[in-house]
């Protein structure tokens, strides 16, 4: 359901609990954004950094959910991010949720000079560009988002590892085919990884990854039952309107 305005809309989501405002064209949040929100655990007191934050749907999924935990919204785009500042204060999480316009690949001083410095996060959560070189949206905005090098899932898990504190917890969505590189990214100084597929439909091949790994950690990784989206006939499945409509987090949250 959304509001128009004629350059952004209102949209609605977990069951209208959260109200975003955010373009109508170049990068749009969906699903991704509310699935990692609910694989990223958290509790009072806490603070998490999400980035690549967009207008912050993830990040304020989450802190909605979270009560008490403090939330950064970090987002290159200038006007997205004051798109998220403004999102945060409309749901009524200014208290605790701010956004900040950084790119994920600057210096750690420049992060520390916006309140970010080193060793200051206990959970980040990002959904990285997964999309490289020839899938590039000919949309500006839409390429920022979705377009990637290929070292840029190492680039924003070195800028995670930094801010994360030790035996902080990082929580990512990436494309499924992509699991190989997620795994030999997260070879460097994490540990505790777990991975949870999501599938479209039954009998389909999975179209996501939710991964979390733990700083610093030496346990072994763990492979989650799938979360299957919808039927056979496209019907949401009681599970997926759990997470997306009723905030449910997922048990690879519990970390």
């Amino acid at each position: 359901m959304a509001a128009e305005d004629g350059e952004t809309s209102d949209d609605r989501v977990l069951g209208g609990r959260l109200v975003l405002r955010q373009p109508w064209r170049g990068h749009r949040f969906g699903h991704d954004a509310i699935l990692l929100a609910a694989a990223t655990g958290g509790q009072a007191g806490q603070r998490a950094v999400e980035l690549g934050a967009g207008v912050g749907a993830a990040g304020l999924a989450l802190a909605s959910r979270i009560g008490g935990l403090a939330v950064t919204l970090v987002e290159v785009d200038p006007a997205l991010a004051a798109l998220a500042e403004d999102n945060a204060k409309r749901n009524g999480l200014a208290d605790r949720a701010r956004a900040v316009c950084l790119d994920v690949t600057a210096t750690a001083s420049s992060f520390s000079a916006a309140g970010l410095p080193s060793r200051s996060a206990e959970r980040v959560l990002m959904n990285p560009p997964f999309n490289v070189g020839d899938n590039a949206s000919p949309d500006a905005a839409r390429q920022l988002a979705y377009t990637a090098s290929p070292a840029v899932l190492e680039q924003w898990i070195d800028c995670a590892a930094r801010l994360l504190v030790e035996r902080g917890v990082l929580t990512l969505i990436w494309r499924a085919d992509g699991l190989a590189g997620v795994l030999a990214a997260f070879s460097r100084g994490f540990g505790a990884l777990a991975v949870l597929p999501v599938y479209p439909k039954p009998q389909a091949p999975a179209i996501r990854i939710l991964v979390r790994a733990q700083l610093g950690s030496r346990a072994p990784l763990a492979l989650f039952p799938g979360l299957v989206l919808a039927d056979a006939d496209g019907v949401p499945s009681p599970a997926a309107e759990a997470i997306l409509r009723d905030g449910q987090a997922l048990a690879i949250a519990r970390l």
